[in-house]
């Protein structure tokens, strides 16, 4: 055997997976500090309404439209506001959730890329939840709008004084959109379908929903896209050449060794 066809025999066909239970275990523990940290802002009531004041006053003066024309729409009747509670209630961890295990399966080394973007944002989402506790619209009297959970159900959150499973003082960033954006986006650039862009419907819709069931506000979506564009910049995509599947890979692994073979048949 020529020794130029060696190296190209040599490198592996996809890269290894991470071990599953590093990986059940980085991302419980992940889990574990956001609920710890999310707890710490319990309490700072007083000044979770004044932040949702000055929001409120910064998107006036930004011109940006009223979140009451989005909620507008989905107060045309029952179903359109308990479908928009549902999607919020249950289609935002479980699509991470899978958007993840699809990678780990299918694209390892995008999967390790896509984990690393969502816990830099998400750590960096909880410090600005601590330093920055915001009330959500719903809880604005001046917002004047509709907390379409707990009228139309279902609901998530329990009165804000007795919830002990979750911090309603987060709003910002939020990260129903920045995990949202994050999936379509990774699915976008983890595979090749010409349908791929329609990933981006995931985000859009999830916008439409957060603001019109009044839990965000526009700012809190366009916070997390910026936060996600700075961890985009710091933590890049894998090279092409270290994809997993697809047959791009496929056709290229075998030009290699065969481009070898004549070169070395050669002399």
């Amino acid at each position: 055997m020529n020794a130029l066809t060696e190296p190209a025999e040599a490198k592996p066909s996809a890269i290894a997976r991470p071990p599953l239970v590093r990986e059940l275990l980085l991302v419980a523990g992940l889990f574990l500090v956001y609920k710890f940290g999310r707890q710490l802002v319990t309490g700072h009531t007083t000044e979770a309404y004044r932040n949702a004041g000055h929001v409120w006053h910064w998107e006036r003066v930004l011109d940006l439209p009223g979140e009451g024309s989005v909620q507008s729409l989905l107060l045309h009747g029952d179903t359109l506001a308990h479908l928009a509670n549902t999607y919020y209630a249950t289609v935002h961890f479980p699509a991470t959730v899978a958007f993840l295990v699809w990678l780990y399966l299918r694209r390892p080394a995008h999967y390790v890329w896509a984990r690393r973007v969502l816990a830099l944002l998400t750590g960096a989402a909880l410090v600005i939840h601590l330093v920055f506790p915001l009330a959500p619209p719903r809880m604005l009297a001046a917002a004047g709008l509709v907390d379409t959970a707990k009228v139309y159900g279902p609901s998530v959150y329990g009165p804000p004084q007795t919830d002990t499973l979750s911090n309603q003082f987060a709003a910002m960033p939020s990260l129903h959109f920045g995990w949202a954006l994050m999936v379509a986006i990774g699915l976008i650039v983890a595979t090749r379908s010409r349908w791929r862009w329609l990933w981006l419907l995931h985000p859009l819709v999830t916008l439409l929903v957060i603001v019109g069931t009044a839990n965000h506000y526009w700012m809190d979506a366009i916070v997390a896209t910026a936060l996600l564009g700075i961890v985009l910049a710091v933590i890049h995509l894998p090279h092409r050449t270290a994809t997993t599947a697809g047959r791009a890979q496929e056709k290229l692994a075998p030009a290699e060794p065969k481009e070898n073979v004549l070169v070395g048949a050669g002399r």
